[in-house]
């Protein structure tokens, strides 16, 4: 066990608690909470890096703590009523599609390499701008619908893009 995987360990630790501050109404803790957790994924990615502390274990555990928290917290946010439940529903669609996709090309004795796109790296950073931003107008009660809307758009423009980029390759892989 590394220092970066226990710091990854730690970001799974934040998202019941992120879950439970945005369903308390304790939206400033939500904040807080979300902003640890991406600062901790920083740091355990520099720790391993500079430290030559990279693992097998790390790389699976590092993203899927990242999706961990990020569906989680979309769900809880559109629970709430804080996005819209169609954005809700195209982001968990598009990381089930993907996840759905490698199981099958496995079942099939295909099993491809999972490696994130360019595109997929934006999307996420879209994403976590745009939670982060929910959050903080939530905390702070600054409503900002304007920049709420033109994130919405940008998320599920760049959802899509990516979930349609994610086909393709693996469609390119079951065809070979």
């Amino acid at each position: 066990m590394t220092i970066p995987n226990l710091i990854t360990i730690f970001r799974f630790c934040l998202v019941p608690l992120s879950v439970w501050c945005i369903g308390s109404d304790a939206w400033n803790w939500a904040f807080v909470a979300f902003v640890v957790a991406g600062v901790s994924d920083g740091v355990d990615g520099f720790v391993a890096k500079r430290f030559d502390m990279r693992s097998e274990l790390g790389a699976l555990l590092d993203p899927l703590a990242d999706k961990a928290l990020l569906v989680s917290i979309f769900v809880t946010l559109g629970v709430v009523g804080a996005v819209p439940a169609w954005l809700v529903i195209l982001v968990v669609f598009r990381d089930l599609m993907i996840i759905g996709a490698v199981l099958v090309s496995w079942v099939m004795g295909t099993p491809m390499k999972i490696a994130p796109l360019p595109l997929s790296k934006l999307n996420t950073g879209v994403q976590i701008a745009f939670v982060a931003l929910v959050l903080f107008s939530k905390g702070t009660g600054w409503p900002l619908p304007l920049l709420v809307e033109v994130g919405s758009a940008a998320v599920a423009g760049l959802t899509v893009l990516s979930a349609a980029a994610y086909l393709r390759q693996w469609l390119n892989h079951m065809a070979a």
